[in-house]
């Protein structure tokens, strides 16, 4: 069984863009690769688990979600480092028509995503990390009782000054951006 780093997608590994719409405004945030370079050197899996609400909200299809993380992975693989797997959820719980107007288990703070990739991947949680710039990631690493790492690179910077990031628990932190975090989690493993 391996130990995963569970990633979030925009405003984590690329720059956010409200409901992204053409593959050109997909951009690397300064230091993805190193970061993730760091953690696939510690020995972790690298998976990322996102909401894409377009999808049910009719801004996107499934499609453009895949051609999105084929584009994010080429531009990971041109600077020598990839992802495991991605998994998105394209629901949302009131807007949208069926089969994506549903209240799903898979949409974060749920912990589907991240369970579908544990039974896929032969992942164990313990050891495990969640990263992510956003109320629902966190959320999620508390359901699943995993150590989690806020950046200020996407949501997390308006959350913080805005007073509306609740107390942060024992293993759980806060980093500028993903190297930083990256660096956080190589520091707080044994030996």
């Amino acid at each position: 069984m391996r130990k995963a780093i569970f990633l979030d997608r925009d405003g984590t590994l690329i720059e956010t863009v409200p409901y992204l719409s053409r593959l050109s405004q997909i951009k690397l945030i300064n230091g993805v690769p190193e970061a993730l370079s760091l953690l696939k050197g510690k020995g972790y899996s690298l998976v990322v688990v996102t909401n894409q609400s377009g999808v049910a909200r009719g801004f996107f299809d499934m499609n453009f979600v895949l051609e999105s993380h084929r584009r994010i992975q080429l531009l990971l693989e041109e600077a020598a480092v990839a992802v495991d797997a991605f998994y998105f959820c394209p629901h949302h719980p009131t807007e949208g028509d069926p089969p994506y107007r549903v209240d799903c288990n898979c949409r974060k703070p749920k912990a589907g995503l991240v369970l579908r990739a544990v039974s896929d991947l032969g992942i164990e949680l313990e050891g495990s990390w969640v990263v992510g710039d956003d109320l629902p990631d966190l959320m999620m690493a508390r359901n699943l009782g995993l150590p989690f790492v806020l950046l200020r690179s996407g949501y997390g910077r308006m959350l913080e000054e805005g007073g509306l990031l609740p107390s942060l628990r024992r293993e759980e932190w806060i980093a500028d951006d993903l190297l930083a975090a990256a660096c956080l989690i190589a520091d707080k493993l044994p030996g």
